[in-house]
């Protein structure tokens, strides 16, 4: 299936890609995140070793169990600060 991937802010920055089209196995948020993470260690300490890593798939919030399903747009960003 392919996916369409989104990354924000800081995550941006860090991996050089705004955003991305992958053909994927993945089932869910969890296993496209190792996949991205097996990358290298660029992606690793970007998203896996993120303990405030951000998600949503189709712009609801998401969790590493969160299903996907072909086309889905998924959204990997820093947490929001404010004041």
């Amino acid at each position: 299936m392919n996916v369409n991937i989104l990354y924000f802010a800081s995550l941006r920055e860090q991996l050089g890609t705004a955003q991305e089209t992958l053909t994927t196995e993945a089932a869910t948020v969890g296993a496209l995140l190792e996949e991205l993470c097996s990358r290298g260690p660029q992606w690793q300490q970007a998203l896996c070793d993120n303990p405030h890593l951000q998600m949503a798939v189709d712009q609801t919030v998401a969790h590493r169990d969160t299903s996907l399903r072909d086309g889905a747009e998924v959204a990997f960003f820093p947490p929001v600060t404010g004041g």
